[in-house]
């Protein structure tokens, strides 16, 4: 079938005019093998291009709507990560398919998604087209991109992430040992800890799933769970998220609970879970405050931070939640002395990334056994 275009070139970047996108192209047939051509994002993964019957630039995007763009200025994010992680280099001319999304990044950027389909920006190498609001001092121009035409189906709507999630539950079982590390900030050691996590989970025999909950889309962290050891590993892209910036809380939390089911259902012993940003965060913030859903699952939380001031301040903050606080890590860790500033605050052990890769510890810090006991524990 044919799909139909509307016009989105030689727009200017600035003062686009939403009229100009009503003004139709022939068809054309050659369209389809755009699309399919272009450079893919890592948050196009699941999606497959069977419904794809037009490019449009009528209406206002939606988070997670798919668009069909070109690169007209490269700037701060000059590679696009593909779905098997490979970070394609950019050129300006070159036609990607991306998606729609909120960004907030205290170190790099905060943008939204726009309210027309006119010129905006890539915010993120993982694949998210968005309107900058600011950004970070260090971060240089975003590279900027033009819509050609969001996906749509044979019905003229919109193609969205959201139609190639794994699907809910019939039932949500309560989680046994479901582990969650959580940050004081971006760039707090995070994904260190996860993956030092699993890997000394791993080590002890146990299968362990492991999830990324919220965040921007992007595959290093997701790698990072692989190549730790784990056994089954999965992130909100999964369910229909290019990112949980901005989005509905109640989408974000049913995403979560389907993200640690479906993991629960693949017969692993234990999971890992990460929460992006920092405590501070909206998502973040939401999913730790409802323990009546799913901060109810959660059986340890270990506290990634960067300084000594911010493991005090993040141990009260989740102490005040009546969350299971087991240990505090994180680039803080990197510290002898931050170490000791950190432990005379906190009621925890401050344990280092590097020990958490070891079975003992790691066993000992999520599930309060030794190695040798943890099977038969978890069966």
């Amino acid at each position: 079938m044919e799909l139909t275009l509307l016009d989105a070139e030689n727009l200017p970047r600035e003062g686009w005019d939403a009229a100009l996108a009503t003004r139709p192209l022939p068809q054309c047939a050659a369209l389809l093998d755009r699309v399919e051509g272009a450079k893919r994002s890592f948050v196009c993964r699941r999606v497959t291009l069977g419904d794809v019957r037009g490019l449009s630039l009528v209406g206002a995007p939606q988070s997670g709507d798919l668009v069909l763009a070109v690169v007209t200025e490269v700037g701060h994010h000059a590679r696009l990560e593909s779905p098997d992680g490979r970070r394609a280099q950019l050129y300006v001319g070159d036609e990607i398919l991306v998606a729609y999304g909120e960004r907030y990044a205290p170190d790099q950027c905060e943008a939204v998604v726009p309210d027309h389909l006119g010129p905006c920006d890539l915010v993120a190498g993982g694949g998210i087209a968005a309107k900058t609001l600011a950004r970070h001092a260090t971060m240089r121009r975003p590279t900027a991109i033009t819509p050609i035409g969001l996906l749509t189906n044979a019905a003229g709507d919109a193609i969205n992430l959201k139609q190639f999630a794994l699907p809910a539950p019939a039932g949500r079982p309560i989680a046994r040992n479901l582990i969650v590390v959580v940050g004081t900030s971006m760039n707090a050691g995070k994904t260190t800890a996860a993956a030092s996590l699993i890997h000394g989970l791993s080590k002890s025999g146990l299968r362990v799933g492991a999830c990324k909950l919220t965040g921007t889309g992007s595959g290093g962290d997701l790698w990072s769970m692989v190549d730790a050891g784990a056994a089954r590993a999965l992130d909100f892209t999964d369910v229909g998220f290019a990112t949980t910036a901005g989005a509905d809380m109640g989408m974000v939390e049913a995403g979560a609970h389907t993200l640690i089911s479906e993991l629960e259902a693949s017969g692993v012993d234990i999971i890992v879970a990460e929460i992006a940003d920092g405590l501070l965060q909206r998502e973040t913030a939401a999913l730790l405050s409802s323990p009546s859903t799913f901060a109810g699952r959660i059986d340890a939380l270990v506290l990634a931070a960067a300084d000594s001031m911010g493991a005090l301040a993040g141990a009260e903050w989740l102490r005040t939640r009546n969350l299971p606080l087991r240990a505090v890590t994180g680039l803080v860790t990197a510290s002898p002395l931050g170490m000791r500033e950190a432990q005379s605050g906190v009621a925890v052990d401050v344990i280092s990334t590097q020990a958490l890769a070891e079975a003992d510890r790691a066993t000992r810090v999520c599930l309060k056994i030794n190695p040798r006991q943890a099977l038969s524990v978890v069966s």
